[in-house]
């Protein structure tokens, strides 16, 4: 199961264990099963002292097991063998219930084990979605150290009638006692701020009783990270706020054209980013949104950020990052059955649809390597492009004409995803040159057509173009004294990772020599309610 230099890495972490569990496992006779308990052996013969396997089990769900400290009521228990993306969570659970102390801020923990209300969690993943470790990993803490939370950490290709049952047709899915919870990533952050429901009111008197910033950055993605470093580094109060660090690239499998980074992929290169910018004096705020900005009431003076939680911050400049998320295809149906067939993730659902028939929307590179990548699960693919020829490169064209379960229609516009039973059964689409419409029945879409600014909460504080992107000049300033952007959000015409980086740093250079060369009035005034 595991190689000789994964067994030596795993031994070196399991090192770091101090006090003693054991892993109850409830087995079967299946071939899950026979995996399952050589994994648990070989993990308890690593660390035999204070690592112990029961087999003694009775779970219902078979294979399955727990881990169990010692003296603790812990409720942690694993239906799935955890390898794969999910091998790292594992890891983590067996360190975090051996005492190994974990890496996350200690307001956070403390909000964890002053939860005094029962949490049954039930998560469901699949081992090659790079969505779901951040959320298996949350629950788990969660399930470890607060004896009132119960997780379950479910591998949906190992309990496909669970799946089918719930109409579960996008991971990771979370329920929360026997009732559904949330779809897609999340942080431990923003799983404790929905339990807990005093929680904005508290983080709103915290943030708004911070002092000011010289420059406060909204959006964690590379330009974010970029413009936090730079700024940071000239010795200024520097803050980023952000609904979730890293941003779109969280949802990227694979980078390999960032300078002097031959590959990696986007949730490793998130956790970089944030792992260099807390290398700096910069308060990060994370799972923030934010909801509006009020310019200053004079050049030079406080600029005002307006959170979703009813919190303020001020800062002498900000710097808009907050880049850009799947464009919608905007037809009936797609809404309605998100999540319930409709995906805009291939590498985390594809394997959701194993034997099926899927459709494309979008002829671009992401959308033909998302046709690749499910050809290789699914029964058939169909990829529904809008213009007259794919807008791929070349090999990736040639590629998929080369793969037997692929159909590929051009020049058909999307008019309807159909359902039935509450999930996707169709795709009806026509054909512009002729007008003749064709209905495909699938079981699954995946929506591959560009990106859109998350830009909206601006109104028309800043000016945006047509399509929401933020009008920036060469420096990255924006019409708003004081404010500038960068990334995807803005007029640059590549939407680039290496782009975005340049972008951020060129605007956090910009900031500080605005700083620099406007002094501040000597009376701040407190700006006036936002209208936008």
């Amino acid at each position: 199961m595991l190689d000789d230099d994964i067994k030596q890495q795993l031994s070196a972490y399991l090192e770091r264990v101090k006090e003693p569990f054991e892993m109850v496992a409830s087995l079967d006779d299946s071939d899950n099963a026979r995996e399952m308990r050589e994994l648990l052996e070989l993990i308890a013969s690593l660390r035999s002292d204070v690592i112990t396997l029961r087999t003694d089990g009775n779970d219902a769900r078979k294979p399955s097991f727990t881990l169990q400290r010692k003296g603790a009521d812990t409720q942690l228990r694993f239906a799935a063998i955890p390898m794969g993306h999910e091998f790292t969570s594992l890891i983590l659970a067996l360190l975090w219930t051996g005492g190994h102390p974990p890496k996350i801020e200690e307001s956070t923990l403390e909000q964890v084990d002053a939860l005094d209300v029962d949490l049954n969690f039930e998560i469901y993943m699949s081992l090659s979605c790079h969505n779901c470790p951040d959320v298996v990993q949350a629950l788990s803490l969660m399930a470890i150290r607060n004896p009132r939370v119960r997780t379950t950490v479910i591998d949906g290709g190992m309990y496909q009638k669970e799946i089918e049952e719930r109409e579960i047709m996008g991971v990771p899915t979370v329920f929360l006692n026997g009732k559904f919870f949330a779809n897609g990533r999340m942080s431990l952050e923003e799983i404790v701020q929905k339990v807990d429901t005093g929680a904005a009111k508290r983080d709103a008197e915290r943030l708004s009783a911070k002092a000011p910033y010289e420059v406060l950055i909204v959006g964690g993605g590379p330009a974010g990270a970029a413009a936090a470093i730079y700024a940071s580094r000239k010795g200024i109060r520097t803050g980023v706020v952000a609904e979730r660090f890293g941003g779109q690239v969280n949802d990227t499998m694979e980078i390999a054209n960032y300078p002097g980074v031959p590959e990696t992929d986007g949730p490793k290169y998130a956790a970089a980013l944030e792992a260099h910018v807390r290398n700096y004096e910069v308060d990060i705020m994370n799972t923030q949104r934010v909801t509006g900005i009020v310019p200053a009431a004079e050049k030079g003076g406080l600029i005002t950020v307006q959170l979703d939680n009813g919190g303020k911050l001020k800062s002498r400049t900000v710097i808009l990052s907050t880049g850009a998320r799947w464009r919608n295809v905007n037809v009936p149906g797609e809404q309605e059955y998100k999540t319930k067939g409709v995906a805009y993730c291939p590498h985390c659902d594809g394997p959701l649809f194993k034997g099926k028939d899927v459709a494309v929307i979008g002829g671009g590179n992401s959308g033909v390597e998302a046709a690749i990548d499910l050809a290789g699960l699914v029964k058939h693919v169909h990829v529904v492009e809008f213009m007259p020829e794919l807008k791929a490169d070349a090999v990736l064209v040639d590629k998929l004409h080369s793969l037997p379960n692929v159909t590929v229609y051009t020049n058909k516009q999307t008019t309807e995803i159909r359902g039935d039973s509450g999930k996707v059964s169709g795709l009806d689409f026509k054909c512009r040159a002729a007008g003749t419409e064709t209905q495909v029945p699938l079981d699954g879409v995946f929506v591959q057509i560009g990106l859109v600014p998350n830009t909206e909460w601006l109104g028309d504080t800043v000016e945006r173009t047509k399509f929401g992107e933020i009008v920036i000049d060469a420096k990255g300033a924006t019409n708003v004294p004081g404010v500038f952007a960068a990334g995807d959000c803005t007029t640059v015409p590549y939407k680039q990772i290496v782009v975005a980086a340049g972008a951020g740093s060129t605007a956090a250079l910009s900031a500080f020599d605005y700083l620099i060369r406007t002094p501040a009035p000597t009376t701040q005034p407190e700006p006036e309610a936002a209208t936008a």
